[in-house]
């Protein structure tokens, strides 16, 4: 049986876990052959790739800083060696940390940033310059980018910029027939024990009125109709995944 992403090739940044490991399992559910990457924890990303070659998939773990340039081009030249192209690129990683502006150094500023806002910008360069016709670029960003949240000004600053280049990429890219948009979840549930960061204070402030949490799974589904077919002639926009906790 065909899938709608049979032949395509998908790099997902930070995949090890929660929302970035569904979403590569769902590309690779639907016929792409998938790099999983994270900056650090090769058994997680081994895993991930180990899952979906279990159900009959490819997967390439790499690890890579895709706040580092040189990763970066790294990243994506063993994409290209492994499999010959590159068709779909998913900016997930991200460093969230939470305290208040008075305690916000530059370094701790520059850090979130980098890690959100640079690495995106640099993972969609790299990406560009080798994807053709039909490829796609599609940003996670995340509900506090158009709440605003409290002890939060770099992630929400971060996030909030991610909007602005996911726009530019659009209208720059279009005419190659590359689209570029972003995925914003909501209050999503995730695993945070491996990370010793505890769920964000703003998700206190926010219920659904469908009377649950996202799942990582929900966050994916978006995703991967992005990826796919049905993606085609959507551009430039933020895709709210928020059981009407934002209703922008």
């Amino acid at each position: 049986m065909t899938r709608p992403l049979d032949g395509r090739v998908a790099v997902v940044t930070g995949s090890g876990r929660n929302i970035g490991r569904e979403i590569a399992l769902a590309l690779a559910e639907d016929g792409a052959r998938v790099v999983v990457n994270a900056r650090s924890s090769r058994e997680e990303v081994e895993d991930v790739a180990a899952a979906i070659r279990k159900d009959g998939g490819e997967a390439l773990a790499v690890l890579a800083d895709v706040s580092d340039p040189e990763q970066v081009d790294r990243l994506i030249a063993e994409t290209i060696k492994a499999y010959g192209r590159l068709d779909v690129l998913v900016n997930n990683a991200a460093i969230r940390r939470e305290a208040p502006i008075a305690e916000i150094g530059l370094a701790q500023w520059r850090e979130v940033m980098t890690s959100i806002l640079d690495a995106s910008f640099l993972c969609a360069r790299a990406a560009a310059g080798v994807m053709t016709e039909g490829g796609r670029i599609i940003n996670i960003g995340g509900l506090s980018a158009h709440t605003g949240a409290i002890n939060r000004v770099h992630v929400v600053a971060a996030k909030a910029g991610l909007v602005g280049l996911t726009k530019a990429l659009a209208m720059e890219l279009a005419p190659r027939g590359i689209t570029a948009n972003l995925v914003s979840p909501g209050r999503i549930a995730t695993d945070r024990s491996k990370t010793g960061v505890a769920h964000p204070t703003h998700h206190s402030q926010h219920n659904s009125p469908l009377g649950r949490e996202g799942t990582p799974e929900d966050v994916a589904a978006m995703v991967r109709h992005l990826a796919g077919p049905g993606g085609s002639y959507i551009t430039g926009q933020t895709l709210h995944v928020n059981g009407g906790i934002y209703l922008p």
